[in-house]
């Protein structure tokens, strides 16, 4: 399993930040390669993703959910073999610092030589930096909230 850490600082409140990184189906908004996604219950989603002309359709289960601090998940079926945890760390009042650590199973030829090339890390960090840009140009409002725990 390949992994890949990034983070970055975000200038909003933690409850901000965290209560849009609660809003699953608005993830197409800022991320690359995510085309849709279907929150099924409060612990299931389904993803539709197209990520350098591979697609892939799978669910993920969230594990874990502590508010303000952390979103754990890991895809239970289909194509995709991954798990990740997204923590949320107070700097100060406005400040929050994103940190995202995500596991994958690389498939086929085209994926694992994308692997070794470093793409799903550049991925993953073009779409932290546009959740930062999402997030500071709504000047720290979220599209909505999930407040509960798992």
């Amino acid at each position: 399993m390949s992994q890949v850490e990034e983070s970055i600082e975000v200038n909003v409140p933690v409850r901000a930040a965290y209560n849009q990184w609660t809003q699953f189906e608005e993830f197409p908004r800022f991320m690359g390669g995510v085309e849709r996604i279907e929150q099924r219950t409060d612990t299931l989603t389904h993803w539709k993703t197209k990520i350098d002309g591979v697609e892939r359709e799978f669910d993920a289960e969230i594990t874990e959910q502590i508010p303000d601090e952390r979103v754990a998940w890991t895809s239970i079926d289909g194509e995709a073999k991954q798990a990740g945890v997204v923590t949320f760390h107070r700097l100060d009042d406005n400040t929050t610092k994103v940190m995202l650590q995500l596991g994958y199973t690389p498939e086929g030829l085209t994926e694992t030589v994308g692997d070794k090339l470093g793409f799903v890390k550049r991925q993953v960090s073009g779409d932290l930096k546009r959740f930062k840009e999402f997030m500071e140009s709504r000047g720290g409002t979220e599209t909505g909230a999930w407040r509960g725990a798992v």
